[in-house]
């Protein structure tokens, strides 16, 4: 009975912590922008199809992502409330990718597939690549580089 107890306590806890993990990152409309943002929106939309936009917390700071659709391609562009662009998450082909990048993707994915790869920009500067693998059913995912060598820290 008491196994019976800790076991639900245990389930509940962790569906509160995924619930606040989750409740970090909002949908919202566009027209909940604030003008700085909607302006930066304009910017960075042209010639795109919008998915979406969303609102998060990161460091205590409050941050939009609008979603993009370029070309076939995936686009997150994270933006400050000034709407300065913080990030960029694009997706790419493996064949456009250097070699050193596509070798140390592909020897960090091991026997996993690797289905989608993005370049992950920060104030202007490619910091990495990253890849989403599949290995044995599960998904996770994968950095490197612009060297195409592992990163000390995931960005």
């Amino acid at each position: 009975m008491r196994t019976s107890r800790s076991i639900a306590l245990a389930l509940a806890a962790g569906l509160v912590m995924v619930g606040t993990a989750s409740g970090q990152d909002k949908r919202i409309k566009r027209s909940a922008l604030p003008p700085a943002v909607q302006q930066a929106v304009r910017e960075q939309t042209e010639g795109a199809t919008i998915r979406g936009f969303s609102q998060e917390r990161e460091n205590g700071q409050t941050m939009y992502e609008a979603e993009l659709t370029v070309r076939g391609r995936t686009r997150d562009v994270l933006m400050d409330s000034t709407g300065a662009v913080v990030e960029v998450e694009q997706q790419v082909t493996m064949a456009s990718l250097p070699a050193a990048v596509a070798a140390g993707l592909k020897a960090q994915a091991g026997k996993g597939r690797i289905t989608k790869v993005q370049t992950i920009t920060k104030h202007g500067t490619l910091v990495a690549y990253e890849a989403r693998v599949v290995t044995g059913g599960k998904r996770s995912e994968i950095q490197v580089g612009p060297d195409g060598k592992p990163l000390a820290h995931e960005e």
